[in-house]
Parts: structure tokens; sequence; C-alpha cells
């Protein structure tokens, strides 16, 4: 009898340390902040994004000499954001993605030539332009005609991407392959530092495989 009173004591400790909390709860079992914020997007950092094994490098182009990569910024410009890899096929077909402007993902067959267009750019054909290392700069088609002026003469830069993009959440938005940074206007200091740090980057999978030779005639 003092045995079977002994075991039923033993089994309800048990059963009120596992409800009470002494052990793991399931986001602490499963990695994630005992806050419930999963990790993700938010917490990546450009220096994190390197290639993915379902990205393809295949490269060069043909007639291209392939640019030399630099390697993702561990100081960028504040209030970038990191995107997930996905994968960077090329389709002919109409693309859905998960970010507007797209950051990467799966794109048409051929490239925008960079520089600087006074029209909306086909999205397909702009991230397969990230995809070979551009930065593409959006801006908001109503921007004051100053600060277009100054996004036109940016264009000149090599592996620059310059285009006009309605709905545009921000004035002005930079993405190069997986990331992506709202600046205020054409004359945020963060602009130049972003072309500067995220051109041609080790991120981009077919990094340095030209901006030129592809789809679309640039006004600069």
């Amino acid at each position: 009898m003092l045995v079977l009173v002994a075991l039923v004591l033993l089994f309800a400790a048990c059963g009120e340390e596992s409800a009470g909390g002494g052990g793991e709860t399931p986001e602490q079992a499963s990695g994630e902040a005992a806050s419930g914020e999963a990790p993700g997007e938010a917490t990546l950092t450009p220096a994190e994004a390197t290639v993915s094994p379902s990205e393809d490098t295949a490269m060069p182009a043909a007639g291209i000499d392939e640019a030399p990569s630099q390697p993702p910024p561990e100081n960028p410009p504040e209030g970038v954001r990191t995107y997930p890899a996905t994968t960077n096929r090329n389709l002919n077909e109409s693309i859905t993605y998960d970010q507007d402007p797209p950051t990467n993902g799966d794109h048409a067959p051929y490239w925008q030539n960079c520089g600087f267009y006074s029209s909306p750019v086909e999205n397909e054909a702009a991230v397969h332009s990230l995809d070979h290392g551009a930065v593409w700069v959006t801006y908001q088609p109503d921007l004051p005609d100053d600060q277009v002026a100054i996004l036109l003469d940016l264009a000149r830069q090599q592996y620059v991407l310059v285009s006009p993009y309605p709905g545009l959440s921000a004035p002005v938005v930079a993405t190069a392959w997986r990331n992506q940074l709202e600046l205020t206007g054409a004359d945020d200091p963060r602009l130049q530092q972003f072309v500067d740090q995220f051109r041609v980057s080790e991120t981009a999978p077919r990094s340095g495989n030209g901006c030129t030779g592809g789809r679309g005639e640039p006004e600069a």
C-alpha cells in the first residue's frame, strides 16, 4: 500500500514539472527567441547572405568579360533589409515576386541593359540584371525633376540601372540581389553608399556577368 501511494505522488510531481515550465518552451527548443520572434529576413545581415546551393552560378555569358566581385559589406547603410535566397532560373513567363520591387528570384532569360530609363522596365528583366550584380534604383514617377537629375547622373556609373516604378513605397528605393533600401530622396547620402557597397557583390550568383548586351535602350 505504501509503495502504491509513493508512486502516485511521484507521477503527480512529474506532471506539475511538465506543465509548470520546468523544461524548454517550444520556441526555445526550436532555437527561436523566447519573445516569439522567429529568425528570418529582419534578422539577416548582408554579410550573411551568401550564394545558396539553389542558385545557379554558371557564367560568363557569351562575349562578356567577367568583372571582379566584392564581398558583401559588414557596415551597410542604415535601413538595409536582406532577404532569403530563392532560385535564379531563366523562365519564359510572368513571375510573381514576394518583394515590390523584387529583390531576387527567377527571372527572364534576358537582362535589362543598365542605364537610365524614364519609363518603367520589366521586373523579370531587371531581376536578371540584379543577378549579374547590378544595383537597380527605382523612383516614384512624380519625383521632382532636380531629384531625377541626380539619378540620371548616377545611372552613368557601371552596373547601375535606374527606372521609375509606379506604386513605390518610398521616393527612391535601391535594390541589389537580396538587399533593399528605402530612401527619402535621390540626395540621401546612403544611396551612393549602397551603390558602392552592393554593386557587383559576391552575393549575386552571376555577379560580374555584364549589364550591357541585353534588352532596352537606356537614355543615359
